[in-house]
């Protein structure tokens, strides 16, 4: 199958991540983390923040997201989030039917939420007829493709935390955020103020898991049990471990994040040269969405080079993309 630009989800496995996963493949390991492999990618996440840092494993992101908010909530308090966030649109309602919590989708154009949009939710605190707002979810990049900076992310902890709300990160694409920031991911997160993020690994080069981090760290108490109980404990955990103690190794994550980014940049200049395109949000990190006629439209999804959102294309590269694909996209909208 070509490279297109349809998903990141599409891209395979990095070849360190496959030669982590081959490695630990041998012999046999202790079962449900403790294994080597899971403790020493565990040591690469408390060094890549700079303290000790709970962290769970879990099989894919909404079972990230979803073991992020069940130690968080309890079934009466609710959820405060973009109303394209991942958790709100795109997890079959996941969240809502596992935790038994209300999810409050604010309207946003870009995916970004600010203290503003939650402000008015706050007046069913104390209601025993309302559910009680209690988390603030945000997801970076957002599903528009913008980007939190580790300003906008702090502002919005500060807000939450003088409110009694706790913050949550959907970090499915984080290390693409962060390199966007030209910062470090504990810049984004830990020093922004959050308290448990949800961090990506498969948009970034893994075969699959993700990670649960918790920097407000009572939160973790319940990992243990709640991972199990939301069918997210991996028996064989080393294969996940090994995956992201090889993603943080040599600073992978920044190096396939940095490329999917520039590449996604190059895209964005050539499709601005195209008559017809309209860039309707641009390349912050390493997703685009333009507009274009309807047969441009078809052309560019028959031939696997982005995905129709009603009127508009997304457009998504990931840490495998080359010139060569856009080049392959150039040539099917020269020919229209």
């Amino acid at each position: 199958m070509q490279r297109g630009f349809v998903s990141d989800n599409c891209a395979g496995a990095h070849p360190d991540i496959l030669r982590a996963i081959s490695q630990c493949n041998a012999g046999h390991a202790p079962s449900y983390g403790e294994d080597a492999c899971t403790k020493n990618a565990k040591a690469a996440f408390s060094r890549l923040f700079g303290r000790d840092v709970p962290v769970s494993f879990v099989f894919n992101g909404t079972g990230a997201n979803v073991l992020s908010l069940a130690c968080a909530l309890r079934p009466f308090e609710s959820v405060i989030c973009a109303d394209c966030a991942h958790i709100n649109a795109d997890e079959t309602g996941a969240p809502e039917r596992v935790l038994g919590s209300k999810l409050q989708a604010v309207p946003s154009g870009d995916g970004k939420i600010t203290a503003a949009d939650i402000a008015p939710l706050l007046s069913a605190k104390g209601s025993p007829h309302h559910s009680q707002p209690r988390v603030v979810s945000l997801t970076n990049v957002t599903e528009w493709g913008a980007v939190y900076t580790p300003a906008e992310v702090r502002a919005l902890c500060d807000f939450a935390h003088a409110n009694g709300l706790l913050v949550h990160m959907d970090g499915a694409r984080i290390a693409n955020a962060a390199v966007a920031c030209g910062v470090d991911i504990a810049d984004l997160t830990l020093h922004a103020g959050l308290d448990v993020l949800s961090f990506g690994g498969v948009k970034n080069g893994l075969l699959f898991g993700e990670a649960v981090v918790f920097f407000n760290e009572p939160l973790a108490d319940a990992a243990p049990y709640m991972r199990k109980n939301v069918t997210q404990l991996q028996s064989k955990m080393r294969y996940i471990g090994a995956q992201y103690e090889a993603l943080l190794a040599n600073d992978l994550w920044r190096k396939n994040a940095a490329h999917a980014n520039e590449m996604a940049g190059r895209l964005e200049a050539a499709l601005r040269t195209v008559d017809g395109i309209e860039i309707v949000h641009g390349a912050a990190a390493n997703m685009l969405f333009v507009s274009m006629p309807d047969a441009m439209q078809r052309a560019v999804h028959d031939a696997g080079y982005g995905i129709a959102m009603g009127d508009i294309v997304r457009m998504v590269a990931a840490w495998d993309t080359q010139q060569e694909d856009i080049d392959g996209l150039m040539a099917v909208l020269a020919d229209m």
